[in-house]
């Protein structure tokens, strides 16, 4: 059985780590030259940990990166409005947290790919998918070169995967009304004491701090915007500072000392769910599949989780592709269709440019600091992994 990966982004790398353990005859094709490194960080929440254990990199991950301990919320006034116990939900889960670089966490996983000799073509860009019969599929790239596989599955992302328009008609993303401008800080001074996330709310804006280490941070600035415009990088120093001038000092001095090619502008787009993640003997997975929004926290998780339900459900059922699919893909929609949601709600939440909306979230937060909701995100993020 041949197995094509149509991208090697976290969904991709992790996929075909997970198959080639279990002997698979697996092979990537990815239309960049190189891996991507797009993206500031990653919160690997514990069922990602999970994978990542599987995928035999959790002990190298853990080298670099940082293990959250809380998660505040606050006001532009540094008033806290919420407070959620990471210890607790890794406790409950039996698994850390790590906050990590994506760059940092592609590195692991590629290397992990090159032990393993799984071989990856870049520059491959796919222009065709053609099916031969019910058990083999042909793939064309722009360099005119063809394969014939058993399986492809698409892990080519959210914003041009050729895949999802083979599977379902339709790959447009939908732009969800906001900006995300995300930056890498390494300082030369501490300034991150504790490994505490803290998530700035004000109206229609929001600012996001996750450290690495003392000196080591991502963090990722949002602002609603109607409409997409042209991206200027040698603006987005200005474009920030502006934007948040009036919001804590520490915010600015992150915003100061992060040089301006650690920093990235994205106007942040989703998919409406699918029902139907499959077509012959292709399958998507990722953010091919179902790609929520950053305010979800869970796109890399699901990622990840994607590639271990893919490979027991391969395992368990062999000889019938169809049925595998089915049932792998109905195993996934509830979990992802449900996160999609949420990251869209929170979104709403946060980017709304009402100040008495805003007033009134603030205020209703407050009242549930002293709420635990721990042992219900340990629930969820822990459905049907085992």
């Amino acid at each position: 059985m041949k197995i094509s990966i149509i991208g090697a982004g976290i969904a991709g790398l992790s996929t075909a780590i997970l198959l080639k353990q279990e002997g698979y005859d697996v092979c990537i094709y990815e239309r960049n030259s190189h891996i991507s490194d797009i993206g500031a960080g990653i919160v690997c929440w514990p069922n990602a940990s999970f994978v990542l254990d599987k995928l035999n990199v959790l002990d190298e991950v853990s080298k670099v990166s940082g293990e959250v301990s809380n998660l505040r919320r606050l006001n532009v006034k540094e008033e806290l409005l919420n407070l959620m116990d990471i210890k607790k939900i890794n406790q409950q889960m039996h698994y850390d947290s790590y906050s990590i670089l994506r760059r940092d966490l592609m590195i692991i996983l590629f290397d992990r790919i090159l032990d393993l000799d799984i071989p990856i073509y870049f520059n491959h860009n796919l222009i065709g998918i053609e099916a031969i019969n019910e058990e083999q599929t042909k793939i064309e790239f722009d360099n005119k070169k063809k394969v014939v596989s058993s399986i492809v599955l698409g892990a080519d992302g959210r914003m041009n995967s050729l895949v999802r328009k083979y599977v379902n008609g339709d790959n447009s993303p939908i732009y969800k009304g906001f900006i995300n401008w995300v930056g890498i800080l390494e300082s030369k001074n501490d300034l991150f004491p504790d490994f505490d996330v803290l998530d700035y709310w004000g109206v229609g804006q929001r600012f996001g701090i996750v450290p690495i280490n003392s000196k080591k941070a991502y963090w990722a600035a949002g602002m609603t915007s109607s409409s997409i415009e042209k991206k200027e990088p040698s603006l987005y120093k200005h474009e920030l500072n502006s934007l948040f001038k009036s919001w804590p000092k520490s915010i600015l001095e992150i915003i100061k000392q992060t040089e301006l090619n650690d920093i990235n502008k994205i106007y942040i787009h989703d998919h409406n769910p699918i029902n139907t993640w499959y077509k012959n003997n292709v399958l998507l997975v990722g953010d091919s599949a179902h790609a929520a929004l950053p305010t979800s926290g869970q796109g890399a998780c699901q990622a990840l989780e994607d590639a271990w339900h893919l490979t027991q459900s391969l395992k368990k059922n062999n000889n019938d592709i169809q049925n595998t699919f089915a049932h792998f893909n109905k195993l996934r929609q509830k979990k992802t269709d449900l996160i999609i949601n949420q990251g869209r709600q929170l979104a709403s939440t946060i980017f709304n440019d009402d100040e008495n909306f805003c007033e009134q979230r603030d205020s209703q937060s407050k009242k549930s600091i002293h709420g635990d909701n721990t042992k219900a995100i340990a629930s969820f993020w822990s459905m049907d992994l085992s």
